[in-house]
């Protein structure tokens, strides 16, 4: 699997579980939820816009790695 679609699987990845979430959070309501929201979901979105740009970047040296060797 390329890195790049790695990174599309990341992405994929966080759509599905802020859906999941949003299916969760209709029967789980109380100060936890809120907790597990802010410390753990809430941060998600900007780690994954961190790491789109480092993904492509190590995709294009692989490319090249790749290309040198062969």
């Amino acid at each position: 699997m390329s890195a790049r679609a790695s990174g599309a699987m990341l992405e994929q990845a966080l759509k599905d579980i802020l859906v999941e979430w949003q299916q969760c959070r209709a029967s789980w309501n109380d100060v936890k939820a809120r907790e597990f929201e802010h410390d753990f979901l809430e941060p998600l979105p900007a780690i994954v816009n961190q790491a789109r740009p480092v993904i492509e970047d190590i995709d294009i040296l692989l490319r090249k790695l790749k290309a040198d060797c062969e």
